[in-house]
């Protein structure tokens, strides 16, 4: 291999002596470089979403090949994010994907030291026998002087911003039918 060969194989030389003086484009490319694909040229389909982080509501593509999420990036046609995402919203592929991720519903009875796993039928009808005594236990028809009250101050809402509007509209319908007076929600913009 003459000197002339192993230079010409040199991205600088290619750079140099080339069609291409700035090294921007075919003087660039390696190789490897030029056999890389972008990793949503494989998606059997794109689904567009909203990232759950936050109170931003920045547009998602969700890139899925094989029924599984393949990718998650910044939806360029959003007005809010144009298709940026912060650190969390470009990570949220983890939260759908990840092995860690807990796919049942977890409980740990009162004084136990360790999880059990429940099906959603049973940890739905505890939820509702525990929001019907805390109502029951704690509500109040009138107050001292005899007005009408017709709230209970044993039950609250504190909701994050993975709600939408919809979402959190539901439930502040919910808990006010309950006579729940702390409600929020991050998202109160």
């Amino acid at each position: 291999m003459g000197v002339r060969s192993w230079f010409a194989g040199w991205p600088v030389y290619r750079q140099l002596t080339g069609t291409d003086p700035l090294g921007r484009g075919a003087a660039a490319k390696s190789d490897g470089s030029r056999a890389l694909t972008a990793r949503t040229d494989t998606a059997d389909s794109v689904a567009r979403s909203v990232c759950p982080y936050c109170a931003v509501g920045c547009g998602q593509r969700v890139f899925v090949k094989d029924g599984q999420v393949s990718q998650i990036e910044g939806d360029p046609d959003s007005p809010i994010s144009r298709g940026r995402l912060c650190p969390k919203g470009s990570a949220s592929k983890s939260l759908v994907t990840s092995p860690l991720r807990q796919t049942t519903v977890r409980y740990r009875r009162p004084y136990s030291t360790e999880w059990e796993d429940l099906d959603l039928d049973t940890a739905m009808n505890m939820i509702a026998d525990r929001v019907l005594a805390a109502r029951d236990e704690t509500w109040e028809d009138v107050d001292a002087e005899g007005r009408p009250l017709n709230r209970t101050l044993g039950i609250s809402s504190l909701g994050g911003a993975t709600l939408d509007n919809e979402e959190n509209y539901l439930i502040k319908k919910l808990f006010t039918a309950m006579g729940a007076l702390q409600i929020e929600n991050q998202a109160r913009i």
